[in-house]
Order: C-alpha cells, then sequence, then structure tokens
C-alpha cells in the first residue's frame, strides 16, 4: 500500500489538567475527503490547529508524503502545501473578490500593483472551479453567503496546496448556498487535492466523503466508510453510544 499523503499520529495536547487532545490521529490520501466529526468539545477544533501550525502539540509524529516533519508555525504548513479556511472566512467586505484573492498576496509591476494580471487570475481560477460571482469588481459583502465561501475556498489555492482543510463551510449558509459549497468540495476532489472536512451535517458528510473519523474526549474512537449504512454507527460512535453499549455488553 502507498504512504498516505499526511499522517497525524499519537498527538496530544493539555491546558493544564484539561486534554483536549489524548493520543489523536488522522491520516488522508491525496485525492480523499475525510470529514473529521465529533460533539462539541470532541477534539475537532484543537486537531485543525495542529495541522494549520496555529497549535504546537505537546505530542505529535507527523509525516508527509513518507518522511517525518514539524509543524510548528502556519508558514510549517502553507510550505508543505497545507491550507485552511476557517469558519469565519477572515474576508475584508469592502474589498472586491480580486482583492480579497489576492489579500497579502498581491503582484506587482515594478512598485505599482499588477490590477490586470490579478484580474485574469482570478477570473480564470473561479471560472476553472465553476464560481461566478456577478462581477470581480463588487465588494464581497454584497455577495451571497455561498460565494463569499466559495471565493475564501478559491483563495486558498492560489499557494497549489496539497491538502485543504474545510472548518463549517456550510455554516448558516441556505440550502442552495449549502450546495454550491459541497459541489466545490467534488472539483477540490477532481483537482487531486485531499480536503478534509469538519462538519456537523451528516447528510452533507455522506453525500460528499470518502471516509469519516469520529472524534470523543480527545481520542478517534470510530472510523467508517461514507456508506449509509453506517450512519448510526456514527451517531453512536459521536454520542458515545457504542462505547456504553459495548461496556454494557462486556
Amino acid at each position: 500500500m502507498s504512504e498516505p499523503l499526511v499522517s497525524f499520529r499519537n498527538v496530544s495536547k493539555a491546558y493544564g489538567a484539561v486534554r483536549a487532545l489524548d493520543g489523536a490521529s488522522f491520516s488522508i490520501d491525496a485525492g480523499e475527503v475525510v470529514a473529521l466529526v465529533g460533539d462539541n468539545g470532541a477534539g475537532k477544533s484543537t486537531l485543525v490547529k495542529v495541522m494549520a501550525g496555529t497549535i504546537i502539540p505537546d505530542t505529535a509524529e507527523i509525516v508527509f508524503e513518507g518522511r517525518p516533519v514539524r509543524i510548528h508555525h502556519p508558514n510549517d504548513a502553507t510550505a508543505l502545501g497545507i491550507a485552511t479556511v476557517y469558519q469565519d472566512l477572515a474576508l475584508c467586505n469592502n474589498l472586491d473578490v480580486v482583492a480579497n484573492l489576492f489579500l497579502g498576496q498581491e503582484e506587482n509591476q515594478g512598485s505599482v500593483l499588477d490590477e490586470v494580471e490579478m484580474e485574469r487570475e482570478t477570473r480564470d481560477l473561479l471560472a476553472e472551479l465553476a464560481i461566478h460571482p456577478r462581477s470581480l469588481r463588487v465588494p464581497i459583502g454584497s455577495l451571497s453567503g455561498g460565494q463569499r465561501q466559495s471565493v475564501a475556498i478559491a483563495r486558498s489555492l492560489l499557494g497549489k496546496p496539497r491538502m485543504v482543510i474545510l472548518d463549517e463551510p456550510t455554516a448558516a449558509l441556505g440550502l442552495a448556498q449549502k450546495q454550491q459549497v459541497l459541489d466545490l468540495i467534488k472539483r477540490l476532489q477532481a483537482r487531486g487535492l485531499a480536503v478534509v472536512l469538519i462538519s456537523h451535517n451528516l447528510a452533507e458528510v455522506f453525500e460528499v466523503c470518502d471516509r469519516v473519523e469520529v472524534l470523543r474526549l480527545g481520542r478517534n474512537v470510530a472510523s467508517y466508510p461514507c456508506d449509509e449504512k453506517h450512519r448510526d454507527d456514527v451517531v453512536a460512535a459521536i454520542t458515545g453510544a457504542r462505547m456504553i453499549s459495548a461496556a454494557a455488553s462486556s
């Protein structure tokens, strides 16, 4: 079997007496979409921040394409090709689509911003991802929630990442806007990207993901292929009912 694109093993993080992660593990292949699910306090956000380099774990073994690596800063994750789109999107509503896409990564021609080239690249990238805002030059705050989310995801692709982490990308979106984002996840997979989806919506998880990993109290408690026959098993693992049942039968 080939090595995963990236694997995180024995990841632990404590805040005083509180263990946010307690030996958690996660791996993903190129071109695979994996959901990371669990109840509030399960450790999902902490594990994502370890992957993104915004939290340094107490212990962790990280292997990228078969070689050990360290991720102690967001720049380390970026250098490996790991991009993260957080739930708050970090967009500037008063700036247009082009300015938001290249925010902090502006292209220059001499000492002047190369607006023509940035607009061309924006148009090409959005077209490739089937994202069609009514204009590239309107304030992004005037776009729908689904389009803003899509632009945030598109921005993460400028650095040509190998893996994209999406933190609750459909939260607070309407049905049509949610479907727009789910279709975009499928297109990211078609580009060969590994996609980590953090979501509370199991219907969305089972629509777009290949595998679901369940965390509970900072530990891995279950892993299932995204087949409808496993939906009740996933719910039981999230709530702890599976553990209670196993204890009762022993």
